[in-house]
């Protein structure tokens, strides 16, 4: 297949296979639900005799209290900035470290999200919109300190939805099965789109990669203070935000700030460089009639960047002839010095980062059908997952590889192990809302269990476990999740030879 023609299909990356789903999860009521919270983030404002008191409930972080709130494994803390809100003459500029607050910060509701539409039209799972200014800010999930847990190990989440959408506050992100298990869990929120990745002359580049790293580096700063080890941190993601996790592996800026990774379905597309981000700015600038400049956008609404998105992603033979994800990280030269397919398969990046990487078995089958399908499947997610493993195997560093097998049966997808199916089991999440219209009714929780166990251990002890050996060239040793789960010897040499060129 001609990358064009899976350009026309997926003209706007990974989005295009949330938006069908989304479209069939509609026709059984999903689409219907709407979360938007009629809110500007109201914050607790305490009288002097309420002035912080360090409890469970309520932690110091470095530029202020936050109050949290109890749930049935721990406390959670929602909402918490992590750089001022990029508004103003911030809304294009790196991020910049959050004013210090003296009074509790009420952390008990989620804060204002980067993703402005409803989440029905955009991403496959509940991800709502929350409006506010505020949008770099991220969510703690902490165990109970009653069991006097410290120096726990951390997960810090990074979202899908192709670099345009989705947000950390969804139900499937919830970080309560982690903290039973001992581990605490971070999500966190991004500039998304023109805001976050389209290259201006006047602005800094991937200026989603940068909340990134502001992120990382808070959490590396604060999360003592929530029991966790800030030499403890596995960073993870799917979809896009597995996409994101491979580009850190790539960001020299970000060493030091996790020690190990979990990419889940995450599409690596060809090397992308400066010369690719002049062509979309070039087509952004023909197409809307404006400049790429901070100053240009400076005073649009976000309804008004919403629109100009659109139509720099509006098929077209301009369009088709582009890359699938245009919105998205991209080889700078400085942030991000070599294309990241290129630093992962030639082995210049996380060589010492332990990483597990793997997809579902049919990732792209529910945008096209049959052969097209597959093709798409092991084009843009399984092939390139592959690649990486086989660069790393050849020396000798330490990566895991699997393929979610199982197949949902909510008649929308039925027969498919589709884009997303493996989040819900991943947290342990089977129950969140909206999981039955994407999986079916009863999902196996047996195995939740195991893939949340995998998952837990390779966070605690950055291994998966016994039963799943790290992949090597002479075995090429893949966990398949399934009902039956099982360690099985090169299940993908199909697509290794095919995608791969490698007969042995």
């Amino acid at each position: 297949m001609k990358e064009a023609d899976a350009t026309a299909l997926f003209h706007d990356g990974c989005i295009a296979v949330a938006s069908v789903i989304a479209d069939r999860m509609a026709e059984d009521g999903l689409a219907r639900t709407r979360h938007h919270i009629e809110r500007e983030t109201p914050r607790h404002r305490p009288t002097p005799s309420e002035r912080p008191r360090m409890t469970e409930d309520i932690i110091r972080t470095s530029h202020g209290p936050v109050r949290g709130e109890r749930t049935e494994t721990g406390v959670r803390f929602l909402g918490i900035p992590y750089a001022r809100p990029p508004i103003g003459p911030l809304r294009f500029a790196a991020p910049v470290p959050p004013e210090p607050w003296a009074e509790v910060l009420d952390a008990r509701v989620y804060g204002p999200t980067a993703q402005r539409r409803p989440f029905a039209e955009v991403t496959t799972i509940p991800e709502p919109c929350v409006p506010g200014e505020s949008t770099l800010n991220l969510n703690v999930f902490t165990p109970a300190r009653a069991a006097g847990q410290t120096g726990l190990p951390v997960l810090v989440w990074i979202h899908g939805g192709g670099f345009v959408a989705g947000c950390s506050a969804s139900p499937w992100y919830d970080g309560t099965a982690f903290n039973r298990d001992g581990v605490v869990l971070v999500s966190l929120g991004y500039r998304l789109g023109i805001e976050g990745f389209l290259h201006l002359e006047d602005s800094p580049d991937n200026r989603g990669v940068l909340d990134w790293i502001a992120a990382l580096r808070w959490v590396r700063e604060n999360i003592a203070a929530f029991g966790g080890d800030p030499d403890k941190v596995t960073v993870a993601g799917q979809s896009a935000g597995g996409g994101a996790v491979q580009t850190l592996l790539a960001t020299p800026a970000a060493a030091g700030l996790f020690r190990a990774a979990i990419s889940a379905s995450g599409a690596v597309m060809r090397p992308q460089g400066p010369e690719f981000a002049a062509t979309v700015s070039e087509l952004f600038t023909a197409r809307t009639g404006v400049p790429v400049t901070a100053a240009a956008l400076q005073s649009l609404t976000d309804e008004e960047i919403l629109a100009l998105q659109d139509a720099l992603n509006a098929p077209g033979p301009d369009r088709d002839a582009l890359p699938m994800l245009v919105l998205a990280p991209f080889a700078d030269g400085a942030l991000i010095p070599e294309p990241v397919p290129d630093a992962l398969i030639a082995g210049a990046a996380g060589q010492d980062i332990p990483l597990m990487i793997g997809c579902t078995a049919h990732e792209f089958n529910a945008v096209a059908e049959g052969e097209a399908g597959q093709a798409l499947t092991d084009q843009i997610f399984r092939a390139p997952a592959l690649a990486v493993a086989e660069s790393r195997a050849s020396r000798d560093l330490p990566t895991w590889l699997y393929q979610f097998d199982w197949t949902a049966t909510a008649p929308a997808f039925e027969g498919l192990a589709h884009h997303c199916a493996d989040l819900p089991f991943a947290f342990d999440l089977l129950g969140a809302e909206g999981v039955d219209k994407a999986l079916g009714e009863a999902p196996p929780q047996q195995l939740a269990d195991a893939v949340h166990a995998a998952w837990v251990a390779f966070v605690r002890d950055l291994d998966p476990g016994a039963a799943w050996p790290s992949y090597s060239t002479e075995r090429r040793e893949t966990r398949v999740w399934n009902t039956e789960s099982r360690t099985e010897r090169d299940p993908l040499r199909c697509v290794r030879e095919t995608w791969l060129g490698a007969e042995t």
